[in-house]
Protein backbone atom coordinates (compact mmCIF):
# COMPACT_ATOMS: atom_id res chain seq x y z
CA UNK A 1 0.00 0.00 0.00
CA UNK A 2 1.62 3.83 -1.03
CA UNK A 3 1.90 5.90 1.70
CA UNK A 4 -1.27 8.28 1.62
CA UNK A 5 -0.47 12.35 1.09
CA UNK A 6 -2.98 14.74 3.33
CA UNK A 7 -2.30 17.12 1.21
CA UNK A 8 -3.51 15.54 -1.58
CA UNK A 9 -7.45 15.02 -2.05
CA UNK A 10 -9.37 12.49 -0.49
CA UNK A 11 -12.02 10.83 -2.73
CA UNK A 12 -14.77 9.16 -2.58
CA UNK A 13 -15.01 5.98 -5.53
CA UNK A 14 -18.93 5.44 -6.38
CA UNK A 15 -19.10 2.04 -7.42
CA UNK A 16 -16.95 -1.53 -6.23
CA UNK A 17 -14.57 -2.62 -8.92
CA UNK A 18 -11.29 -4.81 -7.52
CA UNK A 19 -9.37 -3.22 -10.62
CA UNK A 20 -9.96 0.72 -9.07
CA UNK A 21 -9.31 -0.60 -5.48
CA UNK A 22 -5.38 -2.01 -6.26
CA UNK A 23 -5.22 1.29 -8.06
CA UNK A 24 -6.07 3.18 -5.46
CA UNK A 25 -3.87 1.14 -2.75
CA UNK A 26 -0.89 2.25 -5.36
CA UNK A 27 -2.03 5.66 -5.37
CA UNK A 28 -0.95 8.24 -3.06
CA UNK A 29 -4.54 9.46 -2.26
CA UNK A 30 -6.63 8.62 0.13
CA UNK A 31 -10.12 7.13 -0.57
CA UNK A 32 -13.31 5.45 0.53
CA UNK A 33 -15.46 3.09 -1.29
CA UNK A 34 -19.07 3.54 -1.39
CA UNK A 35 -20.87 0.72 -2.67
CA UNK A 36 -23.88 -1.96 -1.72
CA UNK A 37 -24.20 -3.60 1.01
CA UNK A 38 -22.87 -7.64 -0.29
CA UNK A 39 -19.60 -5.91 -0.91
CA UNK A 40 -19.35 -5.20 3.06
CA UNK A 41 -17.23 -8.31 4.49
CA UNK A 42 -14.77 -8.39 1.70
CA UNK A 43 -13.83 -4.62 1.91
CA UNK A 44 -13.71 -5.63 6.20
CA UNK A 45 -11.56 -8.65 5.67
CA UNK A 46 -9.04 -7.03 3.13
CA UNK A 47 -8.99 -3.60 5.29
CA UNK A 48 -10.67 -1.67 2.62
CA UNK A 49 -11.77 1.93 3.47
CA UNK A 50 -15.35 1.15 2.89
CA UNK A 51 -19.37 2.99 3.26
CA UNK A 52 -22.03 0.96 2.25
CA UNK A 53 -24.95 2.25 0.21
CA UNK A 54 -27.77 0.90 -2.46
CA UNK A 55 -27.33 3.01 -5.45
CA UNK A 56 -30.31 0.92 -6.85
CA UNK A 57 -33.12 2.43 -4.35
CA UNK A 58 -34.58 5.55 -5.67
CA UNK A 59 -34.58 7.95 -2.71
CA UNK A 60 -33.85 11.40 -1.78
CA UNK A 61 -30.77 10.68 1.00
CA UNK A 62 -28.23 12.05 -1.52
CA UNK A 63 -28.09 14.59 1.13
CA UNK A 64 -27.33 11.91 4.02
CA UNK A 65 -24.47 10.32 1.54
CA UNK A 66 -22.76 14.06 1.26
CA UNK A 67 -22.86 15.26 4.54
CA UNK A 68 -21.12 11.48 5.77
CA UNK A 69 -18.91 11.82 3.20
CA UNK A 70 -18.03 15.26 4.20
CA UNK A 71 -18.02 14.83 7.92
CA UNK A 72 -14.95 11.97 6.74
CA UNK A 73 -13.23 14.98 5.24
CA UNK A 74 -14.09 13.74 1.64
CA UNK A 75 -13.38 16.70 -1.16
CA UNK A 76 -14.69 14.55 -4.35
CA UNK A 77 -17.23 11.65 -5.21
CA UNK A 78 -16.14 9.78 -8.44
CA UNK A 79 -18.48 7.58 -10.36
CA UNK A 80 -17.52 4.08 -12.02
CA UNK A 81 -20.72 2.85 -12.86
CA UNK A 82 -23.77 4.50 -14.73
CA UNK A 83 -25.75 3.80 -12.11
CA UNK A 84 -23.75 6.06 -9.82
CA UNK A 85 -23.38 8.62 -11.95
CA UNK A 86 -26.57 10.70 -10.63
CA UNK A 87 -26.12 9.93 -7.30
CA UNK A 88 -21.73 11.48 -7.38
CA UNK A 89 -23.58 14.47 -8.73
CA UNK A 90 -26.04 15.00 -5.97
CA UNK A 91 -23.16 13.91 -3.59
CA UNK A 92 -20.38 16.79 -5.63
CA UNK A 93 -23.26 19.50 -5.83
CA UNK A 94 -23.19 19.28 -1.96
CA UNK A 95 -19.19 18.63 -1.06
CA UNK A 96 -18.40 21.77 -3.98
CA UNK A 97 -21.26 24.04 -3.08
CA UNK A 98 -22.16 23.95 -7.06
CA UNK A 99 -25.93 22.88 -7.63
CA UNK A 100 -25.21 22.77 -11.04
CA UNK A 101 -23.49 19.59 -10.86
CA UNK A 102 -26.23 18.03 -10.15
CA UNK A 103 -28.51 19.53 -13.34
CA UNK A 104 -24.96 18.44 -15.23
CA UNK A 105 -25.40 14.30 -13.81
CA UNK A 106 -28.70 14.95 -14.98
CA UNK A 107 -27.99 15.67 -18.47
CA UNK A 108 -25.10 12.94 -18.74
CA UNK A 109 -28.10 9.76 -17.27
CA UNK A 110 -30.55 11.28 -19.39
CA UNK A 111 -30.06 9.81 -23.30
CA UNK A 112 -33.00 12.41 -24.42
CA UNK A 113 -31.87 15.47 -22.11
CA UNK A 114 -28.29 14.95 -23.18
CA UNK A 115 -29.19 15.16 -27.12
CA UNK A 116 -31.25 17.97 -26.87
CA UNK A 117 -28.54 19.58 -25.43
CA UNK A 118 -25.93 18.91 -27.64
CA UNK A 119 -28.20 19.86 -30.66
CA UNK A 120 -29.07 23.32 -28.39
CA UNK A 121 -25.49 23.73 -28.72
CA UNK A 122 -24.52 23.43 -32.71
CA UNK A 123 -23.79 19.78 -32.09
CA UNK A 124 -24.77 17.64 -35.04
CA UNK A 125 -26.78 14.57 -33.93
CA UNK A 126 -28.87 12.56 -36.34
CA UNK A 127 -33.02 12.32 -35.91
CA UNK A 128 -34.03 11.17 -32.47
CA UNK A 129 -37.21 11.25 -30.68
CA UNK A 130 -38.84 10.02 -27.08
CA UNK A 131 -40.49 6.91 -27.19
CA UNK A 132 -43.34 5.82 -24.34
CA UNK A 133 -45.17 3.25 -26.02
CA UNK A 134 -44.64 0.63 -28.80
CA UNK A 135 -47.17 2.76 -31.03
CA UNK A 136 -44.55 5.62 -30.93
CA UNK A 137 -41.73 3.29 -32.04
CA UNK A 138 -43.58 2.25 -34.71
CA UNK A 139 -44.95 5.63 -35.71
CA UNK A 140 -40.91 7.00 -36.00
CA UNK A 141 -39.63 3.88 -38.02
CA UNK A 142 -42.67 4.44 -40.73
CA UNK A 143 -42.03 8.13 -40.86
CA UNK A 144 -38.24 7.94 -40.90
CA UNK A 145 -38.56 5.32 -43.88
CA UNK A 146 -41.15 7.97 -45.67
CA UNK A 147 -38.78 10.47 -45.30
CA UNK A 148 -36.47 8.27 -47.00
CA UNK A 149 -38.75 7.49 -49.51
CA UNK A 150 -38.75 3.98 -49.54
CA UNK A 151 -41.81 2.73 -51.58
CA UNK A 152 -43.82 -0.42 -50.10
CA UNK A 153 -42.07 -3.48 -50.34
CA UNK A 154 -38.47 -2.05 -49.68
CA UNK A 155 -36.74 -3.05 -46.80
CA UNK A 156 -37.00 -0.43 -44.17
CA UNK A 157 -34.07 1.38 -42.96
CA UNK A 158 -33.02 0.18 -38.98
CA UNK A 159 -33.73 2.64 -36.28
CA UNK A 160 -32.14 2.61 -32.87
CA UNK A 161 -34.03 2.00 -29.71
CA UNK A 162 -31.85 2.82 -26.37
CA UNK A 163 -32.97 2.88 -22.66
CA UNK A 164 -32.96 6.06 -21.48
CA UNK A 165 -30.44 5.42 -18.51
CA UNK A 166 -28.92 2.10 -19.07
CA UNK A 167 -25.10 2.04 -20.35
CA UNK A 168 -23.89 1.18 -23.63
CA UNK A 169 -25.27 -1.49 -25.28
CA UNK A 170 -27.85 -2.59 -22.69
CA UNK A 171 -31.18 -2.13 -23.67
CA UNK A 172 -29.74 -0.95 -27.10
CA UNK A 173 -32.14 -2.67 -29.90
CA UNK A 174 -32.05 -2.06 -33.47
CA UNK A 175 -35.55 -2.54 -35.02
CA UNK A 176 -36.53 -3.11 -38.81
CA UNK A 177 -39.96 -4.67 -38.60
CA UNK A 178 -43.29 -4.14 -37.01
CA UNK A 179 -41.86 -7.69 -35.31
CA UNK A 180 -39.26 -5.87 -33.77
CA UNK A 181 -41.35 -3.43 -32.47
CA UNK A 182 -43.90 -6.39 -31.21
CA UNK A 183 -40.41 -7.78 -29.45
CA UNK A 184 -39.77 -5.05 -26.88
CA UNK A 185 -40.45 -5.56 -23.42
CA UNK A 186 -43.19 -2.94 -21.76
CA UNK A 187 -40.50 -2.65 -18.95
CA UNK A 188 -38.36 -1.10 -21.33
CA UNK A 189 -39.90 2.42 -21.89
CA UNK A 190 -39.83 5.14 -21.78
CA UNK A 191 -36.97 5.54 -24.18
CA UNK A 192 -34.90 7.24 -27.02
CA UNK A 193 -35.56 6.18 -30.29
CA UNK A 194 -32.44 7.23 -33.63
CA UNK A 195 -32.30 7.22 -36.93
CA UNK A 196 -29.39 5.34 -38.39
CA UNK A 197 -26.21 6.68 -39.47
CA UNK A 198 -24.01 4.72 -41.57
CA UNK A 199 -20.61 5.64 -40.90
CA UNK A 200 -17.35 4.97 -38.48
CA UNK A 201 -18.45 4.55 -35.28
CA UNK A 202 -15.82 5.46 -32.46
CA UNK A 203 -15.40 6.01 -28.85
CA UNK A 204 -13.17 8.65 -26.91
CA UNK A 205 -11.78 8.94 -23.77
CA UNK A 206 -11.16 11.72 -22.33
CA UNK A 207 -9.65 13.06 -19.29
CA UNK A 208 -10.49 17.08 -18.27
CA UNK A 209 -9.13 19.04 -15.73
CA UNK A 210 -9.74 22.93 -15.93
CA UNK A 211 -11.75 22.38 -18.82
CA UNK A 212 -8.97 21.55 -20.48
CA UNK A 213 -8.28 17.99 -22.40
CA UNK A 214 -5.25 16.44 -20.07
CA UNK A 215 -5.53 12.79 -22.37
CA UNK A 216 -7.88 11.52 -25.29
CA UNK A 217 -7.32 8.21 -26.86
CA UNK A 218 -9.51 7.33 -29.73
CA UNK A 219 -11.12 3.60 -29.05
CA UNK A 220 -11.84 1.86 -32.35
CA UNK A 221 -14.89 -0.45 -32.50
CA UNK A 222 -14.53 -3.63 -35.01
CA UNK A 223 -18.11 -5.04 -34.26
CA UNK A 224 -20.27 -2.82 -31.49
CA UNK A 225 -20.59 -4.94 -28.56
CA UNK A 226 -18.31 -7.21 -29.64
CA UNK A 227 -14.65 -6.16 -30.19
CA UNK A 228 -12.34 -2.76 -29.74
CA UNK A 229 -8.43 -1.59 -29.59
CA UNK A 230 -6.69 1.04 -28.76
CA UNK A 231 -4.68 2.76 -29.96
CA UNK A 232 -6.74 2.80 -33.27
CA UNK A 233 -5.57 2.26 -36.30
CA UNK A 234 -3.93 5.63 -38.39
CA UNK A 235 -6.81 5.58 -40.34
CA UNK A 236 -9.05 6.89 -37.67
CA UNK A 237 -6.67 8.75 -36.14
CA UNK A 238 -5.91 11.18 -38.73
CA UNK A 239 -9.64 12.31 -37.58
CA UNK A 240 -8.04 13.34 -34.05
CA UNK A 241 -7.79 17.29 -34.79
CA UNK A 242 -11.59 17.25 -35.05
CA UNK A 243 -12.28 14.79 -33.09
CA UNK A 244 -10.56 17.32 -30.42
CA UNK A 245 -12.38 20.00 -31.40
CA UNK A 246 -15.90 17.96 -31.11
CA UNK A 247 -14.47 17.06 -27.84
CA UNK A 248 -13.82 21.08 -27.29
CA UNK A 249 -17.39 21.73 -28.29
CA UNK A 250 -18.71 19.08 -25.62
CA UNK A 251 -16.60 20.36 -22.88
CA UNK A 252 -18.21 24.02 -23.74
CA UNK A 253 -21.85 22.94 -24.17
CA UNK A 254 -22.61 20.48 -21.59
CA UNK A 255 -19.94 22.90 -19.14
CA UNK A 256 -17.75 20.68 -18.11
CA UNK A 257 -14.73 21.57 -15.29
CA UNK A 258 -13.12 18.59 -14.77
CA UNK A 259 -13.75 15.11 -14.67
CA UNK A 260 -13.87 12.04 -17.18
CA UNK A 261 -16.11 11.82 -20.40
CA UNK A 262 -16.89 9.08 -23.03
CA UNK A 263 -18.18 10.43 -26.17
CA UNK A 264 -19.37 8.20 -29.19
CA UNK A 265 -19.44 9.63 -32.73
CA UNK A 266 -20.14 8.47 -36.19
CA UNK A 267 -17.72 9.69 -39.36
CA UNK A 268 -19.90 9.36 -42.54
CA UNK A 269 -18.56 8.60 -45.83
CA UNK A 270 -17.95 12.29 -46.63
CA UNK A 271 -16.48 13.48 -43.55
CA UNK A 272 -19.47 14.27 -41.21
CA UNK A 273 -19.33 13.80 -37.52
CA UNK A 274 -22.14 12.85 -36.13
CA UNK A 275 -22.45 13.13 -31.78
CA UNK A 276 -23.90 9.78 -30.62
CA UNK A 277 -24.01 9.85 -26.70
CA UNK A 278 -21.76 10.58 -23.35
CA UNK A 279 -21.40 9.38 -20.45
CA UNK A 280 -19.80 10.37 -17.35
CA UNK A 281 -18.14 7.46 -16.44
CA UNK A 282 -14.97 4.92 -17.26
CA UNK A 283 -16.30 2.97 -20.46
CA UNK A 284 -16.91 -0.77 -20.46
CA UNK A 285 -15.17 -3.60 -21.97
CA UNK A 286 -12.22 -2.74 -20.01
CA UNK A 287 -10.97 -0.22 -21.73
CA UNK A 288 -9.05 1.16 -18.95
CA UNK A 289 -7.04 -2.37 -18.49
CA UNK A 290 -6.06 -1.92 -22.59
CA UNK A 291 -5.38 1.44 -22.03
CA UNK A 292 -2.28 0.01 -19.58
CA UNK A 293 -2.17 -2.04 -21.01
CA UNK A 294 -1.10 -0.28 -24.18
CA UNK A 295 0.83 3.09 -22.38
CA UNK A 296 1.73 1.44 -19.10
CA UNK A 297 -0.02 4.43 -16.97
CA UNK A 298 -3.01 3.73 -14.90
CA UNK A 299 -6.09 5.49 -15.94
CA UNK A 300 -7.99 5.07 -12.73
CA UNK A 301 -4.97 7.13 -11.03
CA UNK A 302 -5.49 9.06 -13.74
CA UNK A 303 -9.50 9.22 -13.04
CA UNK A 304 -8.76 10.10 -9.36
CA UNK A 305 -6.32 13.12 -10.88
CA UNK A 306 -8.81 15.10 -12.76
CA UNK A 307 -11.28 14.86 -10.34
CA UNK A 308 -9.38 15.80 -7.34
CA UNK A 309 -9.56 19.57 -6.66
CA UNK A 310 -6.37 19.45 -4.90
CA UNK A 311 -4.30 17.96 -7.80
CA UNK A 312 -1.63 20.38 -9.20
CA UNK A 313 -0.83 20.58 -13.10
CA UNK A 314 2.47 19.60 -12.68
CA UNK A 315 1.12 16.55 -11.54
CA UNK A 316 -1.24 15.97 -14.58
CA UNK A 317 1.36 16.87 -16.53
CA UNK A 318 4.04 14.14 -15.31
CA UNK A 319 1.21 11.71 -14.93
CA UNK A 320 -0.04 11.02 -18.94
CA UNK A 321 1.27 9.73 -21.48
CA UNK A 322 1.15 11.19 -25.24
CA UNK A 323 -1.43 9.84 -27.25
CA UNK A 324 -0.14 7.12 -29.61
CA UNK A 325 3.59 8.16 -29.81
CA UNK A 326 4.35 6.60 -26.29
CA UNK A 327 2.01 3.58 -27.11
CA UNK A 328 4.00 0.49 -26.93
CA UNK A 329 1.55 -1.50 -28.96
CA UNK A 330 -1.92 -2.24 -29.88
CA UNK A 331 -3.93 -3.84 -26.68
CA UNK A 332 -7.60 -5.07 -27.96
CA UNK A 333 -10.26 -7.00 -26.26
CA UNK A 334 -13.11 -9.66 -27.91
CA UNK A 335 -16.60 -10.37 -26.14
CA UNK A 336 -17.40 -13.96 -25.92
CA UNK A 337 -21.44 -14.93 -26.49
CA UNK A 338 -21.82 -18.41 -27.24
CA UNK A 339 -22.80 -19.04 -30.76
CA UNK A 340 -25.03 -22.47 -29.96
CA UNK A 341 -28.36 -22.69 -28.14
CA UNK A 342 -26.92 -25.53 -26.28
CA UNK A 343 -23.41 -25.89 -24.98
CA UNK A 344 -21.59 -28.35 -22.30
CA UNK A 345 -17.96 -27.23 -21.94
CA UNK A 346 -15.72 -23.89 -22.46
CA UNK A 347 -13.04 -24.73 -24.96
CA UNK A 348 -10.88 -21.83 -26.21
CA UNK A 349 -10.11 -22.34 -30.24
CA UNK A 350 -6.82 -23.30 -31.23
CA UNK A 351 -6.30 -20.47 -33.69
CA UNK A 352 -7.14 -17.69 -30.97
CA UNK A 353 -4.91 -19.47 -28.61
CA UNK A 354 -2.04 -20.09 -30.56
CA UNK A 355 -2.36 -16.91 -31.58
CA UNK A 356 1.34 -14.65 -31.39
CA UNK A 357 -1.42 -11.47 -30.62
CA UNK A 358 -3.61 -13.78 -27.68
CA UNK A 359 -2.99 -12.80 -24.25
CA UNK A 360 -5.32 -14.27 -21.75
CA UNK A 361 -9.14 -14.40 -21.45
CA UNK A 362 -11.51 -14.38 -18.28
CA UNK A 363 -14.28 -16.72 -19.10
CA UNK A 364 -15.35 -19.34 -17.44
CA UNK A 365 -17.15 -22.66 -18.13
CA UNK A 366 -20.75 -22.61 -18.67
CA UNK A 367 -23.25 -23.11 -15.52
CA UNK A 368 -26.19 -23.80 -17.59
CA UNK A 369 -26.28 -25.86 -20.88
CA UNK A 370 -29.58 -24.18 -22.47
CA UNK A 371 -28.15 -20.52 -23.80
CA UNK A 372 -30.87 -17.75 -22.85
CA UNK A 373 -31.60 -15.78 -26.14
CA UNK A 374 -29.43 -12.60 -26.63
CA UNK A 375 -31.76 -9.57 -26.11
CA UNK A 376 -31.17 -6.62 -27.94
CA UNK A 377 -26.98 -6.36 -27.82
CA UNK A 378 -27.02 -8.72 -24.98
CA UNK A 379 -24.00 -8.75 -22.22
CA UNK A 380 -20.76 -11.37 -22.96
CA UNK A 381 -19.84 -13.77 -21.05
CA UNK A 382 -16.43 -12.63 -20.96
CA UNK A 383 -13.77 -10.86 -22.44
CA UNK A 384 -10.54 -12.20 -24.34
CA UNK A 385 -7.44 -9.99 -24.47
CA UNK A 386 -4.53 -9.66 -27.05
CA UNK A 387 -1.70 -7.75 -27.90
CA UNK A 388 0.30 -6.53 -30.89
CA UNK A 389 2.11 -4.03 -33.60
CA UNK A 390 0.51 -4.08 -36.57
CA UNK A 391 -3.62 -2.43 -35.61
CA UNK A 392 -4.58 -3.72 -39.30
CA UNK A 393 -3.88 -7.24 -38.26
CA UNK A 394 -5.52 -6.69 -34.53
CA UNK A 395 -8.43 -5.46 -36.53
CA UNK A 396 -8.78 -8.50 -38.61
CA UNK A 397 -7.86 -11.07 -35.71
CA UNK A 398 -10.63 -9.38 -33.53
CA UNK A 399 -13.18 -9.70 -36.44
CA UNK A 400 -12.18 -13.37 -36.96
CA UNK A 401 -13.29 -14.53 -33.51
CA UNK A 402 -17.05 -13.70 -34.40
CA UNK A 403 -16.99 -17.03 -36.27
CA UNK A 404 -15.24 -18.92 -33.62
CA UNK A 405 -17.20 -21.25 -30.88
CA UNK A 406 -15.63 -20.49 -27.32
CA UNK A 407 -18.55 -22.55 -26.01
CA UNK A 408 -19.12 -26.04 -27.67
Amino acid sequence: MALKDETKGFVAIFGWSLRCIDAMEKFDRRYVIVAPPWAEAYAKEHDIPFLSWDFERVNDRSMELAETLRDRGVDVAIPLFEETVEWAGAVNSVLMQNPRLFGQSMLFRDKSLMKRRAQLGGIRVGIFEEAMDHSDVMRFLKRVNQTLLKLDGDPNDPIHFKAFDKAGCLGHRVIRTPDDVAAIADDEFPALLESHLDGWEFAVEAWIKDRKIQFLNISEYVTLGYSVFVPATPELEKWRGRITQEIEKLIEVFDIDFGFIHPEYFVTNDGTMYFGEVAYRPPGFNVFELLERAYNFNAYQGLVLVFDPKATHEELDAFFPTPVKDATGHAGCFGVYPRRRVVSELRIPEETENDPYFEFHELSPPMEQKVTKRTAFGTHWGLVYFFGDDPHRMRELLKAQEELDFYV
